[in-house]
């Protein structure tokens, strides 16, 4: 995989604000902290501010006070802005609205808990032929990302994906999916059946799909592979999706919310199952947003073209790393990943 002229990467998805109430809880919460986040977006701009790459994200939001927060976050975020699609309000959100989450990080026994007000949104009401996606790959992204959490906001939203990972082939341009699934999308619209259907047909216009295990013959979001699974997982997802080229995913035990043990691991038909740097009791300030931050270290692995071995290790330490910080997004350097690819170490720089 090389990458073309244009932006390294577009991505298709929903941004949100994230309000933190720190290390205290949202029902007791006085003050929050605000952040932009999105399983999509956080893939391009962690691509943009860890890797150096040129990203923009393809969204829609409501031409108001809070969507203008969206788009400076995003712009801060280093992330083009230039395709979002902005959607006149009526000022009390009744045709459309901004999407707000509220994540508690979690500690010891108390889980991360995320409280997502997203319904009727700008990004949930695209519907096919509301983006000119021939004119957008025409100008040639090394890579389009898009994932389940978009695809899970509505009916149409699932059409709107499919209709750009179509033309994306159809431009040459390669495809990355992550079928993410958030249960509460689905709550009321056919559940974990359902969302499963939605993903394996979209996952099949990949050429890349991470969380690929998200796709194992059981309820999604509840099967826990370890390593010695692995090959009949990863061959049974690729029975599946015929015409990806590389499947990948994390592979983490929650000790407790803030100590997970944290891995990774890829597949292609040329390599066979491939296996990410291990990194046992890792400590957690922030979980939320880890796997995203793997999925845009593991792609700018392969977007430089180098093997499944390298890009689980730049994914490995970046979702590693991402999880030291608050946020959805990574916030570690270029350097950073590299120090902790090369020895794992968590020495002081001076």
């Amino acid at each position: 995989m090389t990458l073309t002229t244009g932006f390294d990467m577009l991505s298709l998805g929903e941004v949100m604000l994230r309000f933190d109430p720190g290390e205290g809880r949202i029902r007791t919460a006085r003050s929050f902290q605000v952040w932009e986040g999105g399983g999509e977006y956080n893939v391009a701009r962690t691509l943009r501010r860890t890797f150096g790459r040129r990203t923009a994200v393809v969204t829609a939001l409501v031409d108001n006070e809070v969507g203008r927060l969206v788009e400076d976050l995003i712009l801060q975020g280093g992330v083009d802005a230039g395709l979002i699609r902005w959607v006149a309000g009526d000022g009390a959100g009744r045709t459309a609205r901004n999407g707000l989450n509220f994540v508690e990080r979690g500690f010891g026994i108390r889980r991360a808990l995320g409280v997502s007000d997203r319904a009727n949104t700008a990004a949930a009401q695209l519907r096919p032929g509301d983006i000119d996606w021939d004119s957008i790959f025409a100008a040639r992204p090394g890579l389009f990302h898009t994932g389940g959490v978009f695809a899970g906001l509505s009916d149409s939203t699932a059409e709107v994906a499919e209709e750009a990972m179509l033309a994306a082939r159809r431009h040459g341009v390669t495809v990355s999916y992550d079928p993410n699934y958030r249960p509460s999308l689905w709550d009321g619209r056919g559940g974990a059946d359902r969302a499963r259907e939605t993903d394996l047909r979209l996952a099949r216009h990949a050429d890349i799909v991470v969380g690929a295990l998200g796709l194992v013959e059981t309820c999604p979001g509840q099967a826990h592979i370890g390593f010695d699974d692995l090959p009949e997982a990863f061959g049974e997802v690729a029975g599946r999706l015929t015409e990806a080229k590389v499947l990948a995913t994390t592979v983490r035990t929650v000790v407790s919310a803030d100590v997970n043990d944290w891995s990774s691991a890829a597949w292609s038909a040329e390599t066979g199952v491939v296996t990410g740097p291990p990194m046992p009791g890792l400590h957690v300030l922030d979980r939320i947003g880890s796997g995203d931050a793997f999925a845009a270290g593991f792609l700018h692995g392969l977007l430089t073209g180098a093997g499944l071995e390298q890009a689980l290790a730049y994914g490995t330490s970046c979702g590693a790393l991402a999880m030291t910080t608050p946020g959805d997004t990574c916030s570690a350097s270029l350097d950073e990943v590299e120090a902790l690819i090369a020895d794992g170490s968590a020495h002081v720089k001076r």
